[in-house]
């Protein structure tokens, strides 16, 4: 029978106090994917091991996780942050609290499993457009604990999740993942509420390689060029010229917001913001850890006016205008002098360059006539008869 060698109690401790730490601490590196995330991975035909991406947004505070599919980059899910430091516009040197904007990459030596703030990876600020500028600093992680220092602060269940998320993808072959960080949900409406910002210019970087990524679904090609971020061509000419329209449409749609009376406004922080799911969830007793900060929070995102807005006139609705244009109407001669219906008025004149084309003469009539076209029509001329027969004709053409 072999001899059991004791081992003093002391000893044991010992052992487990070295232990403990560094397994707890791999084991939370290692944790898996949740199985419901998993799920939404497979409903959009991506697996744990697919490519990652993800797009961060300072203003409505939220990290989004996109997974290459067969035809691109597909929408997983959005995670909101705890916290992040600083005002809208990008960091440029070491210890101003901003919270960084741009294009940065992230390989597998930037992942931390053995994190002072439970898991984190470093986005990679400085990168070259900010090194261009004189950007200085280091360390700007995607990290737990709602604490930031010009970071992204998660929770730690939050930030557990994300980094398994990126560590599968860069085990499953990714050299390195990108990750874009915004002001704000770059759309038309936002760029034309913030046109007069001192960091407008910037932003307008920011817009065109966002416009790209949503019209293309390719993760991006980055470059520097004269100080300002430039982006290769997709080889696909059909994806490039699905760029050029998008870009040539939400100019235009910024150029009209501004026309048709939309304020120009700041928005201004004490030292960053909250996603408005942690602030509900902390106001009702949840704990997260401890909040830096949490004073600044009550004047997080207060917009200051810059230039006051106006109201543009209203289309008329239908059910009005068809009243006026009715024969037996009286109001007919006092409106409808140079009156333009509501169905011409759209509330998007751009949205006609990306929706489906109208197929047939008749979709393009307001509904009254449509119907009308058709047989009888309470209050409405009877307009059977030839009629019918020369709108197919005309849709024959």
């Amino acid at each position: 029978m072999p001899r059991t060698i004791p081992i003093p109690r002391a000893a044991i401790l010992t052992l487990l106090a070295l232990s403990g730490p560094a397994a707890a601490q791999a084991g939370k590196a290692e944790a898996p994917i949740p199985g419901a995330t998993l799920a939404l991975m497979a409903q959009k035909g991506v697996t744990a091991a697919s490519p990652v991406l993800f797009r961060a947004y300072k203003k409505e505070s939220e990290i989004e996780v996109w997974k290459k599919g067969p035809s691109g980059y597909v929408f997983i899910k959005t995670f909101p942050i705890c916290r992040w430091s600083g005002q809208l516009g990008p960091k440029r040197k070491s210890g101003d609290r901003q919270t960084p904007e741009g294009f940065y990459t992230v390989p597998q030596r930037q992942m931390n499993p053995n994190s002072h703030y439970y898991l984190s990876f470093d986005v990679g600020y400085p990168n070259a457009y900010d090194r261009a500028h004189g950007g200085t600093g280091s360390a700007v992680m995607v990290h737990g604990i709602c604490s930031p220092m010009g970071c992204f602060a998660m929770t730690n269940g939050t930030v557990g999740e994300i980094y398994a998320i990126a560590r599968d993808a860069l085990n499953g072959g990714q050299a390195a993942f990108q990750f874009q960080s915004y002001p704000f949900r770059m759309t038309a409406e936002n760029m034309a509420r913030h046109r007069t910002d001192p960091n407008i210019a910037f932003w307008r970087e920011l817009k065109a390689g966002s416009d790209r990524f949503e019209a293309s679904r390719e993760e991006l090609q980055v470059s520097v060029v004269a100080g300002r971020y430039a982006f290769a061509p997709s080889r696909d000419p059909v994806i490039e010229a699905a760029v050029t329209t998008r870009r040539a449409v939400e100019e235009a749609r910024i150029t009209a917001l501004a026309e048709a009376g939309e304020p120009a406004v700041r928005t201004t922080y004490s030292d960053g913001g909250q996603n408005a799911f942690w602030a509900a969830y902390t106001a009702r007793g949840g704990a997260v850890g401890d909040i830096s900060r949490p004073e600044a929070l009550a004047f997080a995102g207060q917009e200051v006016v810059v230039v006051p807005g106006h109201r543009a006139a209203r289309p008329v609705p239908e059910s009005v205008w068809a009243a006026w244009a009715a024969p037996d109407s009286v109001l007919s001669p006092r409106w409808m002098a140079g009156f333009v219906p509501s169905y011409l008025r759209a509330a998007d004149p751009f949205a006609a360059l990306t929706a489906r084309l109208p197929a047939r003469y008749g979709d393009g009539l307001p509904s009254w006539l449509a119907t009308g076209l058709g047989g009888p029509l309470t209050g409405r001329p009877n307009l059977s008869g030839p009629v019918p027969e020369l709108l197919a004709s005309a849709e024959s053409l």
